[in-house]
């Protein structure tokens, strides 16, 4: 499998960006993938996750702010981030397993380079 997630940038308080994730080696359309995200000193967690049939999940502090959604003709999930914050401020990954139950864990054995999110205050 392989996984490139792009679109991070600098934005402030409040602004908006939209992060993308391509996959290959698998048949996309019958696997989970997840956004997951690491702050400096902090243990990498997931932020949202996607089943194969379209079910989301996000952590806490993104509902409502952020949608996951996915593009299975472009073997592609995205991240719609909206009314960012400062504590939104990390590098974001995306990754990806047959079972949803093992993106909501986020325990993998690899991870692809991460796509960095800073947002000013």
């Amino acid at each position: 499998v392989q996984l490139q997630a792009f679109g991070g940038g600098l934005v402030q308080d409040g602004g908006s960006l939209t992060l993308s994730c391509v996959v290959s080696g698998i048949t996309f359309s019958r696997y989970a993938v997840g956004w997951y995200r690491q702050a400096p000193g902090k243990q990498r967690e997931l932020v949202a996750a996607i089943s194969s049939g379209g079910s989301t999940n996000y952590v806490d502090s993104v509902t409502g702010r952020f949608t996951i959604s996915r593009d299975n003709a472009k073997n592609m999930v995205y991240l719609q981030m909206n009314n960012l914050k400062p504590e939104d401020t990390a590098a974001y990954y995306c990754n990806t397993d047959f079972l949803y139950r093992r993106v909501l864990i986020g325990v993998f054995d690899s991870w692809g380079q991460g796509t960095l999110v800073t947002v000013s205050s």
